[in-house]
């Protein structure tokens, strides 16, 4: 009986090994980087947004040949269990990988719950580490927004998809960024907002942040009612988070001690460095952007642009922002 019960054991064994060496392993340096910004965030993040670690952390990290999902509350049947990650504090699933290496959004893409969808640092614009944890910060940001009560059916409410109901037309909303009176008006708003920003004195901020507004009232002349509830939705949801991104790196430069696994990957750089290219980029893009060209992404910088404003103006807006949503005017005023 055990002479013939041998080779059936033996096969049993061989396809257990066999299962668990077909499970990949999430690469050290990735485990570092998410080990990071699930730090950084649990330090710094609630002294940026109010109550902000009440928001979802979902991550579904993709690589060339497999997608792994990190701190998923419900994962789909789609996904098979790694086992627990001690480092992150999350049990880890993998998928075969289905999205482009060089994905970067927040969305409901598994089980409904709002996850950030993220290529390796060395395969999205990031590049390297610390600019990857940043952006890693801007779509947890996105989570905040987006667990909010009866965010998605208040995003509705504003009757911008027009039919769209797979929820694309954020990103392929037909804004006239061809019109020549939208172009030229946005060519000069972004360089007003641009000199508020670089002025030192607060006389020369005010002259130069009114000049924005009045430019700003006189764009929304020319737009119909649906373009203008898009551009500010734009500048509330995506704009806000790029000044989100500053304010991580800021903070982080200052008050956070990066781990000494993080700080000794090759490709580390200071959060300083970072904030300094947040801010470097913001105003570079407010100086020379062109609406035709940079299209939605020109929404970022001019979103940032006056957050940072409305810093030096109403040091109290940030209460305000998820009551009063879609729309930064009202804190202008």
């Amino acid at each position: 009986m055990k002479i013939k019960l041998a080779p059936i054991v033996l096969l049993l064994l061989a396809v257990v090994s066999g299962q668990a060496q077909q499970k990949p392993s999430l690469p050290q340096i990735d485990r570092i980087r998410l080990a990071e910004a699930f730090g950084l965030g649990d330090a710094i993040g609630n002294r940026v947004w109010k109550d902000w670690d009440k928001a979802p952390f979902a991550v579904l990290l993709v690589t060339p040949e497999y997608e792994f999902l990190i701190r998923h509350p419900k994962p789909s049947e789609d996904f098979t269990l790694i086992g627990h990650d001690a480092l992150l504090k999350s049990d880890v699933y993998f998928r075969k990988a289905t999205l482009q290496t060089s994905f970067q959004a927040t969305y409901p893409a598994v089980g409904g719950v709002s996850t950030i969808v993220i290529g390796q640092a060395e395969n999205t614009a990031s590049k390297t580490s610390t600019p990857w944890v940043v952006v890693v910060m801007h779509e947890h940001f996105h989570q905040l927004q987006d667990s909010q009560p009866s965010f998605f059916e208040q995003v509705s409410a504003l009757n911008l998809a027009h039919g769209d109901q797979s929820g694309m037309w954020m990103l392929n909303y037909k804004f006239p960024y061809d019109g020549y009176e939208v172009r030229q008006q946005f060519f000069v708003m972004s360089r007003l907002l641009a000199n508020a920003l670089k002025s030192k004195e607060s006389a020369d901020f005010s002259a130069n942040l009114s000049a924005y507004l009045t430019a700003r009232l006189q764009l929304k002349e020319m737009l119909n009612a649906d373009d203008y509830k898009y551009l500010s939705f734009q500048l509330w949801k995506e704009g806000i988070a790029r000044y989100t991104e500053y304010h991580v790196a800021k903070l982080a430069a200052t008050d956070y001690k990066p781990t000494k696994e993080f700080s000794a990957l090759k490709d580390f750089s200071s959060f300083k460095t970072v904030a300094d290219q947040v801010m470097n980029r913001t105003l570079n893009e407010l100086s020379t952007l062109e609406l035709e060209k940079s299209k939605r992404v020109s929404f970022y910088a001019m979103g940032a642009g006056e957050g940072l404003s409305l810093d030096r103006i109403n040091p109290q807006w940030r209460a305000r922002y998820l009551i009063d949503k879609f729309s930064l005017d009202t804190y202008f005023k």
